[in-house]
């Protein structure tokens, strides 16, 4: 059933809901600012399978969990002078940290200080005035393999995206072991579950492939929605439609696992979209077909925020997402 959100509104006076938002990336961030002005109490969890950049280098040279991904989360969840983020932003452009920013170094050292990263993480979403918290998908360090139509395989983000090949399946090696009690507390206490937006195969469905985390989503009883990219991303879901990635969540988790479908309905200046061409990504179709027979509530309203790149605007996001709970009271 294709819904429109226009007639559904989230009220200021409604109780402050319990979020728990998977993913990675920019798209992660986007949404966890724009949720913050709404909902006191959300959940960020993160995919730590990032091996490019900054975040990489840092994770092989210090035996810890990528910080990049982190770091944005925290800053998007942050209630501190717009100064301080952006010192913690700053990348160096020259000498031995060339290319690391200081977040990652705080993260860095507080891992280093506090004797492991989930408690650096939990130092610095206090120090920064988080509400909520920010938690690694799995403790322990993995790797993202994926499989291709061609039989051969690819490891690591980085290398995934640069063979341009489709996608077929991914998983984690080695064994990402079990959701932690920390992550799995915070599920079971969820209002809402929200997934993605951001990259389908290295940023979101990591987070899925780790021991029990499906199971804990569905025990939760809380309502799964998937926001779908407004753009398909090169080297990643090349001509994907929305229908297609909506099938490859079910793949990676189970028959009937997401509610609801969150996707971008408006217009998009043809300026930004031939930008998008020539790097080789395009607007993902809609194929409502797919989500009838999936049984999958496919919820359509205008998201995006284009300047030098076209992405989901954080307000008309979270605004978006939190109508979902007025829309299950009415059922």
């Amino acid at each position: 059933m294709v819904k429109s959100l226009d007639d559904i509104s989230h009220s200021d006076s409604d109780p402050s809901p319990k979020v728990v938002a998977f993913g990675g990336g920019t798209g992660m961030s986007i949404l966890l600012s724009g949720l913050k002005a709404y909902a006191r109490d959300i959940r960020a969890v993160v995919t730590v399978s990032d091996n490019g950049g900054s975040s990489g280098r840092i994770a092989r040279d210090f035996e810890i969990s990528p910080p990049g991904d982190f770091r944005n989360c925290l800053l998007a969840l942050s209630e501190v002078d717009p100064l301080l983020k952006k010192l913690l932003s700053y990348r160096f452009e020259e000498g031995d940290v060339l290319g690391h920013s200081v977040g990652n170094l705080l993260l860095t050292a507080l891992t280093r200080e506090t004797g492991n990263f989930e408690e650096a993480l939990e130092e610095a979403g206090r120090l920064l005035g988080v509400s909520g918290g920010v938690y690694p998908a799995t403790n322990r360090r993995v790797v993202l393999v994926a499989s291709h139509p061609d039989g051969s395989r690819s490891s690591g983000e980085t290398q995934i995206v640069a063979s341009r090949k489709r996608i077929d399946h991914v998983r984690l090696l080695p064994d990402p072991g079990r959701v932690s009690s920390q992550v799995r507390e915070a599920i079971l206490g969820a209002d809402l579950i929200i997934l993605g937006p951001g990259s389908l195969y290295t940023s979101v469905i990591p987070n899925l492939l780790v021991g029990g985390m499906v199971e804990a989503i569905r025990e939760s009883g809380a309502p799964v929605v998937a926001v779908i990219n407004i753009m398909t991303q090169r080297g990643e879901t090349d001509r994907y439609t929305a229908g297609e990635h909506l099938r490859a969540l079910l793949e990676h988790s189970e028959p009937g696992f997401v509610d609801y479908c969150l996707v971008h309905q408006g217009d998009i200046p043809e300026s930004a979209l031939d930008r998008y061409v020539y790097m080789g990504s395009e607007v993902v179709e809609l194929d409502v077909d797919v989500f009838e027979r999936e049984g999958v509530e496919l919820l359509r309203d205008d998201l995006v925020d284009v300047g030098e790149f076209i992405r989901h605007d954080p307000g008309r996001l979270a605004r978006a997402v939190l109508k979902l709970l007025n829309l299950r009271s009415l059922i």
